[in-house]
C-alpha cells in the first residue's frame, strides 16, 4: 500500500473529542464507506495538509476496526488518535497534554495461583514522528489558538489502553496497573486497537494525542462537572492539528526516496542548467502516464488504458475529497458508458464516446489534473 501523501486520517472516540478536532478544519465533506462508517474530509486552515476525521465509539476492539477501515481507505501518511485520558501522576495538570511514547495494551496476563501475571503488548511511537511531535511542543505556537489563559503542557511517556474506565487511585486494578506499568503517565480505552492496526499496516505510523481530563482516582464527576473533558479535547486537538501540519511538510511522505511499499518516488526538485548551445529538453518534477519525447510523438493512444488511468485518478481525487459523493457517482456512470462505446469498436459508437465524455468533463472540470487528462482523451476520440 502507498501512502497519500498529503493525507493525515484522525480517529476520535467521543463526539465531543471529534467536535475538537472539527474545529481545526476547514473545507468539509462527507466520505461515506460502503460498510456505513462516515468520514469527514477537510483542510487544517492555512496548510495543505488533508485530514480524513472518523468517529470510532470507545473501546479498543472498535478503534481498531474503524483505524483499520480508514487506513484501507485513505492510504494516509499517518493516523493521529486524539481526545481525553486520565492522568495517573500528581505532576501532569488537568487540561495538560499528554503524547504517547509508548502504548500498554495492560489487560493481557495470565492468572496463576498466586495472582495475575502481566504479559504486556506495547508499541512505540515512531523514531520520527517522536522528533516532530517534540518540535512542536518546543515552538510553542500550537497554543496559539487557544482560550486566553490556557497554557497546557505536553508530556511525552507511556499510556495505558484497557477496556475499563479507571476512576479509582486504591482499586485492585489502580495497584496492579501500578505495580506492572509503572511509568505509565495516563489511561484510557482505545489507543491499543489504533497502535495495532497501524502495525499491521506496514508499520503505518500511529501517534496518540490525549489532554487530560481527570486524574483517574475517584474524580472524575467533580472534573466533568467542571467541563474538563471539552477543554482538554481542545488542547489535544490543537497539538494533533499542528502535529499533522507537521508530519506532512517534514515528515518521510513529503520527501524522495522509497514509498513503504519499496517503490522508488521522483524528487520534488529539479533544476537543470544549460550553456553554450546546449537547451534543455524535459524537467520534470512529478509525471503521470506516459511520456513520449522525441520520435514517436504520433504513435496511437489505447483509449480503453486512458480511460482505465483516468478512472484511477477519479477515485483519488473523490478520496482526497475534490468530489463529492453524488459527482464521483455520475463521473463514474459516465465513465462505463464511455468503456462500452469503446469496447464496441464500431463506428456509430463514436458519437455516444463522446457525448459521455462531454458529461464528464462537466463534473469534473473543477479538478484540474482530471480535466487536463480528459481533455487528452477527447483530443484523440476527435481525430478518430
Amino acid at each position: 500500500m502507498s501512502t497519500n501523501s498529503g493525507f493525515v486520517v484522525i480517529l476520535t472516540a467521543l463526539d465531543l473529542e471529534y467536535a475538537a478536532v472539527r474545529d481545526q478544519l476547514t473545507d468539509l465533506r462527507v466520505r461515506r464507506h460502503p460498510a456505513g462508517t462516515r468520514f469527514e474530509v477537510g483542510r487544517i486552515s492555512q496548510s495543505d495538509c488533508r485530514v480524513a476525521l472518523g468517529l470510532v465509539g470507545k473501546g479498543n476492539h472498535p478503534a481498531a476496526v474503524l483505524a483499520e477501515r480508514a487506513m484501507a481507505e485513505f492510504s494516509p501518511a499517518a493516523v493521529l488518535f486524539v481526545g481525553v485520558a486520565g492522568g495517573l501522576w500528581p505532576n501532569i495538570r488537568l487540561g495538560d497534554v499528554v503524547v504517547a511514547s509508548k502504548i500498554y495494551a495492560y489487560h493481557g496476563g495470565t492468572s496463576e495461583d498466586d495472582g495475575l501475571k502481566a504479559r504486556p503488548k506495547a508499541w512505540e511511537i515512531p523514531h520520527e514522528a517522536d522528533q516532530i511531535a517534540h518540535h512542536v511542543d518546543r515552538s510553542a505556537a500550537w497554543r496559539q489558538g487557544l482560550p486566553a489563559g490556557a497554557a497546557p503542557k505536553v508530556h511525552f511517556g507511556p499510556i495505558a489502553a484497557g477496556e475499563v474506565v479507571q476512576d479509582s487511585g486504591i482499586s485492585e486494578q489502580a495497584r496492579w496497573i501500578r505495580q506492572h506499568y509503572n511509568d505509565a503517565v495516563a489511561i484510557e480505552m482505545e489507543a491499543a486497537g489504533v497502535a495495532q492496526a497501524g502495525h499491521l499496516n506496514r508499520a503505518l505510523p500511529v501517534v496518540v494525542v490525549r489532554g487530560i481530563s481527570d486524574h483517574a482516582d475517584g474524580s472524575k464527576s467533580t472534573s466533568d462537572g467542571q467541563n474538563w473533558q471539552p477543554k482538554a479535547a481542545r488542547h489535544a486537538a490543537a497539538f494533533a492539528a499542528a502535529l499533522a501540519r507537521e508530519l506532512i511538510i517534514d515528515g518521510p511522505a513529503s520527501r524522495g526516496g522509497a514509498d513503504r511499499d519499496g517503490s522508488p518516488t521522483m524528487p520534488m526538485a529539479n533544476r537543470n542548467i544549460a550553456t553554450g548551445n546546449a537547451h534543455v529538453g524535459v524537467q520534470a518534477g512529478q509525471i503521470y502516464g506516459n511520456v513520449t519525447v522525441g520520435a514517436g510523438a504520433n504513435q496511437p493512444i489505447d483509449l480503453t488504458a486512458s480511460i482505465a488511468d483516468l478512472r484511477t485518478h477519479l477515485k483519488q481525487a473523490h478520496l482526497d475529497g475534490q468530489l463529492d459523493e453524488e459527482t464521483y457517482a455520475a463521473a463514474e456512470s459516465e465513465l462505463e458508458a464511455a468503456t462500452a462505446c469503446v469496447s464496441a469498436g464500431t463506428a456509430e459508437k463514436k458519437s455516444g464516446l463522446m457525448v459521455a465524455l462531454k458529461r464528464l468533463r462537466g463534473l469534473v472540470a473543477d479538478v484540474s489534473e482530471l480535466a487536463a487528462r480528459l481533455a487528452a482523451i477527447i483530443a484523440v476520440v476527435r481525430g478518430m
